[in-house]
């Protein structure tokens, strides 16, 4: 990361709106998306389905964060997650910060018993951390390379997977 200043934490109680506004700004211009991101992120805590939600913060401005909920693979629960939405203000991406964000999302999982994650991204980054497209696993409508996994314990599942239905929300 380029920018001593930034630190990763969890996020607190009250930073729900500022995160919206983070990652509604995060997401303004980015193709390939429904816009709906800040308001999945508010579904998914409102429904107390947020697993892991970090924020990455520059002195006390919150300038990225990142949220991870569980799956279920062919209907059933158990330990996997998703990755995502990462958030990152335009004027803090390119240095790191995104990056920070999954590593320490994926360390938070890895260590507290997760079997895996599953993320829907570009493979280009994600495939830094260890994600990568597996045939085993499928999210209806979406091509599979871009539909990636990482397994804590080498083993992955196989199966249909379904997000909350948080990823639902609009507004």
């Amino acid at each position: 990361m380029s920018s001593p200043r930034i630190q990763l934490r969890a996020e607190s109680p009250h930073e729900a709106s500022t995160i919206e506004r983070v990652t509604a700004a995060a997401f303004l211009d980015a193709p390939h998306t429904s816009h709906a991101e800040q308001f999945i992120v508010n579904a998914l805590r409102n429904a107390g389905q947020l697993t892991v939600s970090r924020v990455a913060v520059d002195g006390e401005v919150v300038v990225g964060h990142v949220a991870v909920s569980p799956v279920k693979i062919s209907g059933e629960k158990g330990r996997w997650y998703g990755l995502g939405p990462v958030s990152v203000l335009p004027a803090y991406q390119r240095r790191g910060i995104g990056s920070a964000l999954v590593m320490e999302a994926l360390l938070v999982l890895s260590t507290t018993g997760a079997a895996g994650c599953v993320v829907l991204g570009d493979p280009g980054f994600y495939e830094r951390f260890g994600f990568s497209a597996n045939d085993t696993l499928r999210l209806p409508g979406v091509p599979p390379e871009y539909f990636l996994a990482v397994a804590f314990d080498d083993q992955i599942p196989k199966g249909t997977v379904s997000y909350h239905e948080a990823f639902e929300a609009r507004s």
